[in-house]
């Protein structure tokens, strides 16, 4: 990366240490909430959660190399910040599929279960690579036109991720309405909150679409663009909004609904002794 110039400002230590002590504190939350809950399918969210903290420990140690950058501080914080909410997103994708199956309501989703978590990891994967294989080719660049090359290839994992991201809100919002319109004999019993939690899901997918959205504007701008000259965006439309996802998660966790478990009550009807099922959510247990 000869004459490629890593920061067109002096990165904040101050900015850089704060993050990598929320993501710290973020991923001490989620895995004892993991264990605790048994929610081993939230592990995805952890290792974003570990990505995140990883990168902007990264970004610390290149803003204390200032003005003297060193090539694998900057690859580093820039490939595990670009990454961490692909590990995010994963994590949303399975939580939807398992809360549709949950809510017996498989025939009001626009895909159906057995292929929605594969469908969205899928295009989770191909963003993954694309922005992950993009970063690669930028810290081993050599010329502009394998500067620009990399960079492109960045543009289209972003791309991958918006696209996707985008049809999952859609799906999110058709299942969400149609469940409204006609609910599940499910959906009317269980007592564990999930609508709220699909909420939590319309919030959490926004902000991590409003960064990708922005991650597309920087890379799309290039290196003199003005996102990448102000430092402020990064930690503004990136950092901050995947902070209140970690946080989010952490008060709202999916454990509260999905890991949901049978009770039983008695008819209040007199006369009537027998038995009816109602579905109870608990956060520390596993069916």
């Amino acid at each position: 990366m000869a004459g490629y110039l890593y920061y067109h400002y002096n990165p904040s230590v101050a900015g850089a240490v704060i993050f990598a002590v929320l993501f710290t504190v973020a991923s001490g939350r989620h895995l004892q909430q993991i264990i605790q809950s048994r929610s081993w399918f939230f592990i995805p969210f952890l290792i974003g959660c570990l990505v995140e903290a990883g990168g902007y420990v990264a970004r610390l140690l290149s803003a204390k190399q200032t003005p003297n950058w060193t090539l694998m501080p900057y690859i580093l914080q820039s490939i595990m910040t670009l990454l961490g909410p692909t590990f995010f997103a994963a994590s949303i994708y399975m939580v939807l599929g398992r809360l549709i199956r949950l809510l017996e309501a498989d025939r009001y989703s626009l895909i159906r279960t057995r292929w929605l978590t594969k469908f969205f990891l899928l295009g989770d994967i191909l963003s993954f690579f694309g922005q992950g294989g993009g970063g690669g080719m930028l810290a081993t660049a050599k010329t502009p036109s394998s500067q620009s090359l990399g960079n492109n290839v960045i543009l289209l994992g972003l791309a991958i991720q918006v696209l996707f991201f985008g049809f999952f809100m859609v799906v999110t919002l058709v299942f969400h309405v149609r469940l409204m319109r006609r609910p599940t004999q499910k959906s009317m019993a269980i007592s564990a909150p999930w609508h709220r939690f699909i909420w939590v899901l319309y919030g959490t997918s926004l902000f991590i679409m409003i960064r990708s959205v922005f991650r597309m504007a920087e890379y799309a701008q290039g290196n003199d663009g003005s996102l990448l000259q102000t430092e402020i965006y990064i930690y503004v439309l990136d950092a901050l909004l995947m902070v209140f996802v970690a946080i989010i998660f952490a008060i709202y966790h999916p454990s509260e609904v999905l890991n949901a478990v049978v009770v039983y009550h008695q008819n209040s009807f007199p006369g009537e002794n027998d038995a009816y099922p109602m579905v109870k959510g608990n956060g520390f247990h596993q069916t």
